[in-house]
C-alpha cells in the first residue's frame, strides 16, 4: 500500500482509503501525473511527547502529533482531536483530506491535523489545561498563522483554542489570534464558525438532493453522531421540512418513523449529553440503525464507519459524509454497486474550515463581518464547489468522490508545477 517506513495501512484502514483515492483519481490528471507522488507522502510529521503532572502530584506521559500533509497552496490548515485512538496514520489520512477538502473549495491552504492519544474525559480542566498548552509548545516550531492553523475536531472546543492561542502568543511575544481559528468570539472568533460545518453539510445535501430529485419536504433524514455537526445539520433539515427518522450517538440509538421533535431532543441531547434516555422514540440497538429506512443518511461520527457489510444493509438513496473517511472502499464499492450516491467529506463538510478561513482573514484584517454576512458567503462557496465537482463528474462519468479528488488534485499539482522543486 505505501513505501513510507512509518506506517502499515491496510486497503480500508484511513492512510490505506486515502491512497485509494489517490490511485482512483490519477488516470483524469494528465500530465500533472507525474506529480501525483507528493500527494502521496506528508511534507512533515511531528511526534511529540507531552509530560504533564496530574492533580494528584504524579506525572503522566501523552502522545501527540501534528502533521503537513501539504504546504503548496498555503499554510497548513487542520483540526486537533483529542481521542484515545488517535494514531499517527489517522492523522496523517486526515491530513492529506484536508489537503483535498481545502482545494476542493479553492480555499487558499494547505492540509495539516493534529491529535494527542487521550481520552479527555478523565482529566480535569486544569489537567486539560496543562495537556493542551505543553502540547502547543511543543508543536510551536511549525504552527504559525503564516505556517500551520489548527481547529477544533473531535473533543476540542473554542475553550480549547484560547489555551492554544494564548500560549502561542506568549511563547512568541505577542498576541496572535490568527494562530487558531473556532476561537471564542472575544479572542477574534467569528460569528457562524461552530454552526459551519453543520450547516455545510445542510447547504450541500440540499443540493445534491436538488440534483437527484429527492424532496426536502418529509424526506427521511438518519444521522450517525449527534455532536457538533449532526445535530446542526438535522436540526436544519428539519426546519426545512425534512424529517429526522434515526439517530445514533456514543451514548447509544433510537428511532421514530414519524420524525422527532427536535426541539424536544435537542433540549435532552444538551441536558443529558447524548441520545440516551429519550422519551420520543424507539431505543434500538446500536447496529439495528444501519437497517432503518431513509431517503438520506448523514454519518457524521468517526472514520470507517460504513464498512462492506453495514453497505450491504444501508437503506438509503443519498450518503452524505459529515465526518472524515466514514466509508472504507469497500463499503464505497458497495453503495456504488447498489446505486446510492454518495456526497464525499471533502465538500459535505467543508463548511467549517471554509469559516475557518473567514475567521482568519478577518483576525489578519482586524475587520468582522455580521454572521448574514458569513453565511451567504459560506453558501455562495459551498454552491460554486459542489456545482463543479457535480459536472466534473458528468463530464468523465466518476462517482463524486472521484470528481472531488480531480478538483481538487488538479489545483494542488497545478500549483506544484507552477512553484517546482526546490532547489
Amino acid at each position: 500500500m505505501s513505501n513510507l517506513s512509518f506506517v502499515s495501512p491496510t486497503r480500508n484502514s484511513p492512510w490505506g482509503t486515502y491512497l485509494s483515492q489517490i490511485d482512483a483519481v490519477e488516470p483524469y490528471l494528465g500530465r500533472l501525473s507525474r506529480w501525483v507522488e507528493t500527494l502521496r507522502r506528508p511534507k512533515r510529521a511531528l511526534i511529540v511527547d507531552i509530560p504533564i503532572e496530574l492533580d494528584n502530584g504524579t506525572v503522566a506521559h501523552f502522545e501527540g502529533y501534528r502533521v503537513q500533509h501539504s504546504l503548496t497552496r498555503g499554510p497548513g490548515k487542520g483540526g486537533v482531536r483529542y481521542h484515545p485512538d488517535v494514531t499517527l496514520e489517522e492523522v496523517m489520512a486526515l491530513s492529506g483530506w484536508m489537503t483535498i477538502k481545502n482545494a476542493a473549495v479553492n480555499l487558499p491552504y494547505g492540509g495539516a491535523k493534529g491529535g494527542i492519544r487521550v481520552e479527555p474525559k478523565m482529566l480535569s480542566q486544569k489537567e486539560l489545561e496543562k495537556l493542551t498548552r505543553r502540547y502547543t509548545s511543543e508543536i510551536g516550531l511549525i504552527i504559525g498563522p503564516n505556517q500551520d492553523i489548527p481547529a477544533p475536531d473531535v473533543n476540542t472546543n473554542g475553550k480549547i483554542m484560547a489555551w492554544m492561542m494564548d500560549t502561542y502568543s506568549m511563547n512568541v511575544g505577542a498576541t496572535s489570534t490568527g494562530v487558531v481559528t473556532g476561537k471564542p468570539i472575544e479572542l477574534g472568533g467569528s460569528l457562524g464558525r461552530v454552526a459551519a460545518t453543520g450547516r455545510g453539510v445542510f447547504v450541500v445535501g440540499r443540493e445534491a438532493m436538488r440534483r437527484l430529485g429527492i424532496e426536502m419536504e418529509g424526506a427521511r433524514v438518519a444521522v450517525q453522531g449527534f455532536g457538533n455537526v449532526g445535530s446542526i445539520a438535522a436540526k436544519m433539515f428539519a426546519s426545512s421540512g425534512a424529517s429526522i427518522v434515526a439517530v445514533q450517538d456514543h451514548t447509544g440509538s433510537i428511532a421514530n418513523t414519524q420524525g422527532f421533535d427536535m426541539a424536544a431532543l435537542l433540549a435532552h441531547v444538551a441536558e443529558h449529553g447524548g441520545v440516551k434516555g429519550f422519551q420520543g422514540g424507539d431505543v434500538i440497538a446500536n447496529e439495528e440503525f444501519w437497517d432503518q429506512p431513509s431517503d438520506v443518511l448523514i454519518p457524521a461520527a468517526l472514520e470507517g464507519q460504513i464498512d462492506e457489510q453495514r453497505a450491504r444493509r444501508i437503506q438509503t438513496r443519498l450518503v452524505l459524509e459529515g465526518a472524515n473517511g466514514p466509508t472504507t472502499p469497500d463499503g464505497e464499492a458497495v453503495l456504488a454497486d447498489r446505486g446510492i450516491v454518495v456526497v464525499p467529506d471533502v465538500i459535505a463538510n467543508a463548511g467549517g474550515v471554509t469559516v475557518s478561513y473567514f475567521e482568519w482573514v478577518q483576525d489578519f484584517s482586524s475587520f468582522f463581518w455580521t454572521e448574514d454576512e458569513i453565511n451567504l458567503r459560506l453558501d455562495k462557496i459551498l454552491v460554486g464547489a459542489f456545482k463543479h465537482i457535480w459536472e466534473t463528474g458528468e463530464q468523465h462519468r466518476v462517482p463524486l468522490r472521484t470528481a472531488a479528488f480531480t478538483v481538487a488534485c488538479t489545483r494542488v499539482l497545478q500549483a506544484r508545477e507552477e512553484r517546482g522543486l526546490y532547489p
